[in-house]
Formats: C-alpha cells, sequence, structure tokens
C-alpha cells in the first residue's frame, strides 16, 4: 500500500508519548543486546520471509525467558547416574494463545519452552478502515484449563486486538495473563494498560507511533504478510 493510499484511521488522533508509555510499571522492554540485535535484523525491509521466521522464533525465545522468570515450580524427584534427588518441574498449568495469524510464529518456541502447555487459537483481524478488532475463531478456549495464560502476538499497534483477547481470556477463569510481543507503540500500550492494568506485558521494543494508518513506527512492517510471505 503507497503512502498516500488507503484510510486514515489514526489522523487527527492524539498519541501518548514513549516517555509516558515507559512509567507504565507492567511494562517490560527488554535490554538483553541479543534482542536488540536480532530485532535489528527482524525489522531490515531486505529480510527475506524465512530469515525473519527464524529471527521472529529466536526473538520469542529470548523474551519468553523474561516472561517467565517467576514461573512457579514444583518437587520432580529423579535419579541421577549417581544418586537419587529432587529436582524442579513447572508447577503451572500454563496456555500459550496466539493472536492469529501472525502470533501463530510465536507458539512453536514458547512450546519448546513449555512443552507441556496448551494452546489455545484465537482468530482477530483489524478492520484497517476502523482499526477494530474483528472476531473469527474462537473454538479451542476452556474453563479451567490454565490458570496463567500467555498471550501472543508480535506487534501492540493500537491494543485494540490485545484489549478484546486479554477479554475473551479473562471470561473462561484465567487468573494470570501476560502479553508477550515483539514491537510495540506507545497507544497500544496505554490502552492495553487502562483496559487490563493486571496484565504484564514483555516486548522486544517500544517504538515511536503509529503512523495515520495505525502502522507502527519504525516498526518492522505487516509481520503477518513477512512471516507467511503474502502481501505485496
Amino acid at each position: 500500500m503507497g503512502a498516500g493510499l488507503g484510510p486514515r484511521p489514526m489522523a487527527g488522533i492524539a498519541q501518548p508519548t514513549r516517555e509516558e508509555a515507559m512509567q507504565q510499571a507492567r511494562l517490560h522492554v527488554a535490554t538483553h543486546p541479543l534482542i536488540a540485535a536480532q530485532l535489528t535484523l527482524l525489522r531490515a525491509a531486505g529480510t527475506e520471509p524465512p530469515r525473519f521466521r527464524t529471527l521472529l522464533g529466536e526473538l520469542t525465545t529470548l523474551l519468553g525467558y523474561e516472561a517467565l522468570a517467576d514461573l512457579a515450580l514444583a518437587e520432580q524427584p529423579i535419579a541421577t547416574p549417581l544418586e537419587p534427588m529432587i529436582g524442579a518441574r513447572v508447577g503451572e498449568e500454563i496456555a500459550i494463545v496466539p493472536i492469529m495469524r501472525a502470533g501463530l510464529a510465536m507458539v512453536d518456541p514458547l512450546l519448546r519452552l513449555l512443552p507441556s502447555a496448551r494452546v489455545w487459537h484465537l482468530g482477530l483481524y483489524r478492520d484497517e478502515t476502523t482499526l477494530q478488532p474483528v472476531p473469527y475463531y474462537n473454538r479451542t478456549m476452556r474453563s479451567g484449563q490454565a490458570g496463567r495464560v500467555l498471550l501472543v502476538d508480535p506487534m501492540l499497534a493500537t491494543g485494540g486486538s490485545a484489549v478484546s483477547a486479554v477479554g475473551l481470556v479473562k471470561e473462561i477463569g484465567a487468573v494470570r495473563i501476560t502479553y508477550i510481543g515483539l514491537v510495540a507503540a506507545p497507544y497500544g500500550v496505554m490502552r492495553l494498560v487502562e483496559a487490563h492494568p493486571d496484565v504484564d506485558i514483555y516486548v522486544a521494543a517500544l517504538d515511536r507511533e503509529l503512523d495515520e494508518r495505525g502502522y507502527i513506527c519504525p516498526g518492522l512492517g505487516d509481520a503477518g504478510d513477512r512471516v507467511f510471505h503474502t502481501g505485496e
């Protein structure tokens, strides 16, 4: 889409600054140098879809380590080659909820960290004229199956899809919800924090702003198109 074409739903709408968003206690912006280096490669327009998918997976793993630093553990008796011992296992029921479609690319990296996690698929797309989330798929979430939910989507732009997704997850009884994304805009962060102040937000970067079309700047383009090699 050319810069002068298409709807401009963010035109004239005031946006919070990056500094204002950074003051939110629930926002965690990664500071690890490896995340900064990998994200730079991911952003580059010349990064082809196969490499983009690999980088997205690596970044998801790194962000997952940070977001799960307080994971509850339970005792796990084992025997080493030398003697018995009490080890540890994950002590929480966890569900990974990707916001389709771009969020799907973040599932496998998290399952490698949490092989016993459930995966609930949630389909939401953004109406490009109104920027409002439109649900189209939600058939796998079940009440009581997981107390902790990892909601994953590469981009936190206007925040509409994230706010809607958190609301749907809360309806089925999730006690603790963590959002994991790659790039966020201050507008989306503030909207999510205001709607759901109990949700922790982990992102690789907090960018400057949304353009008039609702795209994050400097951003990385349309994550779904770049993952699945669609679009222009």
